[in-house]
């Protein structure tokens, strides 16, 4: 039998004396309270109402029994409210410091129409893992390898001088014997700083012969679009970062380069959640394809 429902309408009569306004202050229909009433005598062995007159009178029985039902009845109220809590306990997430405020409110709008509230905790993609082995966030975006990743963002360079149509080849900033020309450099923001980004283009960086210098790591996405916005130089990033720092984008001559990213939890159920029903608003968020296709 319904023991907590039972235990809930016998308190509801009990402190209203009469089973029709029970079944009111239960908010249940006067013949439901009647039956769960009926049936948690049957369980319990004895009578709990004198139903000879008009109003529900307590048996010796009964007055006995209403003490523990009430504590039941309460116990079972706080047990809802702790599982409507923790249902909507805010799960924190570690995300690349690329997603901008408005995309992670989108983020945040979509997820609370599948009951899930983000925390968001914006962090480089060497922490990010970090974080959730420690158990300091419940999950977090991860950066992979594209080929193995959930989303892939492609990469090229942006900067503020003009660039002439098609790819950037980085062939073409190699310096001149007489050095005259001013030595442009490709900057590496820290969420590329992971081996397989900056390792391929070190790699191309020496094999077209660029100085060392030419193709670095910058201490912060700040300081590198500083150097980008006050010279000729290059910022290495995807499309819709260039968008946003008002830069003219175009990919790479010499190889295809994509950040990959996915995604790690705590509970695996977590990650489950966010990866099948978050999959695409997140792809938003961080300017990245889905199956190859790109999002609005």
């Amino acid at each position: 039998m319904d023991l907590v429902g039972g235990c809930k309408a016998f308190v509801a009569v009990s402190e209203a004396g009469s089973f029709t306004r029970g079944a009111a202050l239960a908010g249940i229909p006067q013949s439901v309270a009647s039956r769960r009433v009926s049936a948690l005598e049957r369980h319990l062995g004895g009578l709990l109402f004198d139903r000879s007159g008009r109003k529900a009178v307590l048996t010796p029985f009964g007055r006995d029994m209403l003490p523990s039902a009430r504590r039941l009845a309460r116990l079972a109220d706080v047990l809802e409210q702790d599982a409507h809590h923790a249902r909507f306990r805010p799960l924190r997430i570690a995300v690349p410091e690329t997603c901008t405020t408005r995309d992670l409110a989108e983020l945040d709008s979509e997820a609370r129409a599948h009951e899930l509230f983000l925390e968001f905790r914006p962090a480089p993609p060497g922490e990010r893992s970090e974080l959730v082995r420690t158990h300091q966030v419940r999950a977090a975006v991860t950066a992979v390898p594209a080929d193995t990743g959930v989303w892939s963002v492609p990469l090229g360079v942006a900067g503020t001088t003009a660039l002439a149509p098609g790819p950037v080849y980085l062939e073409s900033l190699r310096v001149g014997r007489s050095g005259r020309l001013p030595r442009r450099r490709v900057w590496i923001q820290p969420e590329d700083d992971v081996p397989h980004i900056r390792d391929r283009l070190v790699r191309t960086r020496d094999a077209v012969g660029l100085r060392p210098a030419q193709v670095t790591v910058a201490g912060s996405l700040t300081a590198a679009t500083a150097e980008v916005l006050g010279s000729a130089d290059l910022l290495v990033c995807s499309a819709a970062q260039a968008r946003e720092l008002g830069m003219t984008w175009r990919a790479i001559g010499e190889l295809r380069v994509e950040r990959g990213f996915g995604i790690e939890a705590v509970v695996a159920a977590d990650a489950t959640r966010i990866r099948e029903r978050l999959r695409h608003v997140v792809a938003r968020a961080l300017g990245a394809t889905v199956g190859g296709q790109e999002t609005a």
